[in-house]
């Protein structure tokens, strides 16, 4: 099979309908807050019993196409032995991995940051594709205030998520691409879309200076809302700003748009989901690609319990079945009860 051969099975495999990407590749400080959260010490053990029993769901493969891996998950075998890749290939769900490095502070850009983990990203790509990862996720963030994020903090992370694409291509993985527009702060609606706009305008500028094969790359772009100290817009209008600007600017050839959840609550990400879906056929696929928004719900029923096993896999399946419809609008706030 060709590289190219590779990268169209993957997009293929990962952009179906009614199916959507759990990222489960926390790094180690988010997964230690994350556990804090339900009094769990955060352990080897811990973290490969928690991913183990949520990835081994049955028929979580019926709403979950593909599944970002954090580096230590990728080498670890289930609570049954079975190594986490052949485990997701089990359920028909694609192994993937995160391979940035974390963002620091931008020199010269006070209150920018930027992220780190080009250096070596070809051989380590090469190794995580013979554990049978697939495609792989590199995050730039993008702070809002008045004056963030500058102009040349919006250039340099541009060209950062460019060359991280370009390598994933050459290797046979496919990218994804998160630009997060952050919730962070007080901005209004009408900022977060000047700043989108802004942002994703730039990063396909730095595809395109790449030569980026569009039809073998996802977006996992932020949705457009008001920032989380302001009162939350409704899914209606979160759903208009965002296809405003993403029409503006996202070429069609890309296959799919992955959206995160960014600090969004589990309800109000599917429901915001449901309203892009529901303004009817777009160039793209408008899918998810949550984590909090997933797993929050599972780990407070796992709550460190190996017992709490089938109450914590049916809490994940729960929501993956509701984005599940939102992906195709029918998603309804009933069927939460």
């Amino acid at each position: 099979m060709t590289i190219q051969d590779e990268l169209s099975s993957t997009i293929a495999d990962l952009v179906g309908p009614d199916r959507g990407i759990l990222a489960a590749d926390e790094s180690a400080p988010t997964i230690e807050k994350r556990f804090r959260a339900i009094d769990v010490e955060s352990t080897e053990d811990s973290r490969r019993e928690y991913r183990s029993l949520i990835l081994s769901a049955p028929g979580l493969g019926e709403f979950i196409s593909g599944v970002i891996l954090f580096e230590e998950t990728l080498g670890q075998t289930s609570l049954e032995g079975q190594p986490i890749p052949e485990l997701l290939k089990s359920q028909h769900i694609v192994p993937g991995i995160k391979v940035d490095k974390g963002k620091k502070p931008m020199v010269n850009a006070p209150g920018d940051e930027i992220t780190f983990g080009l250096d070596g990203l070809h051989d380590r790509l090469e190794s995580y594709k013979a554990q049978g990862a697939r495609f792989a996720k590199w995050r730039d963030v993008f702070h809002i205030s008045d004056t963030l994020p500058s102009r040349t903090a919006v250039e340099a992370n541009a060209e950062v998520l460019a060359r991280y694409a370009a390598v994933c291509q050459s290797c046979g993985i496919v990218p994804i691409v998160e630009p997060e527009v952050l919730m962070d702060g007080h901005h209004s609606l009408a900022r977060c879309a000047e700043v989108s706009e802004e942002v994703l305008r730039e990063v396909f500028n730095a595809l395109a200076r790449h030569r980026i094969q569009l039809e073998h790359m996802i977006l996992k772009p932020s949705m457009v809302t008001p920032g989380k100290d302001n009162p939350h817009a409704a899914p209606s209008e979160v759903a208009d700003a965002t296809l405003t600007i993403f029409k503006r600017v996202v070429p069609a050839a890309v296959p799919g748009i992955f959206f995160l959840s960014g600090g969004q609550t589990p309800e109000e990400a599917t429901a915001n989901l449901n309203a892009l879906n529901s303004h009817g056929p777009q160039p793209w696929a408008l899918s998810f690609s949550y984590g909090r928004a997933l797993q929050e719900p599972a780990q407070k029923a796992w709550a460190g319990k190996l017992e709490n096993r089938e109450a914590a896999q049916e809490a994940l399946l729960k929501r993956a079945r509701l984005n599940s419809g939102a992906r195709s609008g029918k998603y309804q706030a009933a069927l939460e009860d």
